[in-house]
């Protein structure tokens, strides 16, 4: 396993660190305090329902609990976790990332050659008792390939899924969480590109009781670029958490981050913190960060915080924005007026509001169902 005990940084005994790059890293569960809201890393979710993913000690999916649907240019193996390989695009920032890292004695390591044009599947289930699993996703020099990384069932799941591309590579990654209701999922993601690769990363939050993705992308090589999207819905019974973080710490490196969501019914909860950190290093970095989300009904609640640091000023473009709401009214009243009820033209503004991220995903299969899956939820309250 990569070497435990936290790296670097030092604030001072119980000083609370807010810059998101100066978060202790270590893959050592005793480096890190039980999650609590007073840390702001923890300070939304409803850390009672980690069931516990927070433990030092728990099992691990079992090897059948992952299925494999590979097509030609991909290959699969178990290797174990104690290789120099895990580790080397990321660690853990929180005690339930280094819990998942601890516990997960065999990682499934995914390598991806040459170009495919099939997506290629790792289906995850999990069970009613806490797991942790580890994935490692390794993209060759110059392949190109769509990897999809599909939750679905019941379970109480802390992951790690590390992702690494080589030079001029180009992948796309997408993570699919349709957990039932009352399941638990916590997930980090460590991304790190080469120079002049491509990481097209795409988070779909379907279902669950408390879902928290964290995604987070190293660009320290020239000219590599990453694309962030997300999208979800959330019903009354459910907490999405989204926590994106883009490092830019090499020069002439391009990204953009784009979340949608909509939430209806009380008690509906989505968090996103999007992060992007430009170092002295990112000269010539190209950057933007969006998230918008549509309150369908009275009683839900979407927080959204933008966060941009710049430590040189030598950089092409940088900016974001973040805003939630209700219905356009116009555009209702438009619709309405060539001839459609409330109810379908409702129907179309929610629908146009997600279709922009959904069409980021490339993959007509998954774009079906979760179109099917916001036609049938807005079917409870529109």
């Amino acid at each position: 396993m990569a070497q435990h005990g936290i790296e670097e940084h030092s604030h001072g005994a119980g000083a609370p660190i807010q810059i998101r790059h100066a978060r202790p890293k270590s893959t050592s569960v005793e480096d890190f305090e039980r999650p609590s809201r007073f840390e702001e890393v923890w300070k939304y979710f409803p850390t009672d329902k980690l069931s516990g993913l927070d433990d030092a000690v728990y099992p691990e999916l079992e090897e059948s609990q992952f299925g494999l649907q590979l097509a030609s240019g991909a290959t699969a193996e178990f290797i174990d976790s104690t290789e120099s390989l895990v580790g080397t695009a990321g660690k853990p920032e929180d005690r339930v990332s280094a819990a998942a890292w601890t516990n997960a004695s065999r990682t499934l390591k995914v390598t991806l050659t040459g170009e495919s044009t099939e997506p290629h599947y790792v289906k995850v289930s999990a069970d009613d008792s806490a797991k942790a699993a580890h994935i490692f996703v390794n993209a060759e020099p110059h392949s190109q390939a769509t990897l999809v990384i599909d939750h679905q069932g019941h379970g109480k799941l802390a992951e790690n899924v590390e992702i690494v591309t080589g030079e001029g590579s180009n992948l796309t990654l997408i993570t699919i969480q349709d957990w039932d209701s009352k399941s638990i999922h916590v997930s980090n993601h460590f991304a790190k590109l080469k120079r002049d690769s491509t990481l097209t990363h795409i988070v779909v939050s379907m279902e669950g009781e408390a879902i928290r993705i964290v995604p987070q992308a190293d660009l320290s090589e020239p000219g590599s670029n990453v694309e962030m999207y997300g999208v979800y819905l959330a019903d009354s019974h459910q907490f999405i958490e989204h926590r994106p973080f883009i490092d830019h710490n090499a020069a002439n490196c391009r990204s953009r981050v784009a979340y949608k969501g909509a939430l209806q019914g009380k008690g509906a909860h989505t968090v996103w913190i999007g992060d992007v950190l430009i170092r002295e290093a990112g000269v010539g970095t190209d950057t933007y960060e969006l998230n918008r989300n549509l309150l369908l009904t009275d009683g839900a609640r979407a927080d959204s915080v933008p966060n941009l640091e710049i430590e040189t000023g030598k950089i092409e473009g940088a900016g974001h924005a973040s805003a939630s709401g209700r219905f356009d009214d116009e555009q209702l009243f438009y619709l309405q007026s060539r001839g459609l009820d409330e109810q379908t033209a409702r129907r179309l503004v929610v629908r146009g509001f997600l279709n922009e991220i959904i069409q980021k995903i490339g993959v007509e299969e998954i774009q079906d169902r979760l179109t099917n899956a916001i036609e049938a939820d807005l079917e409870k309250v529109l």
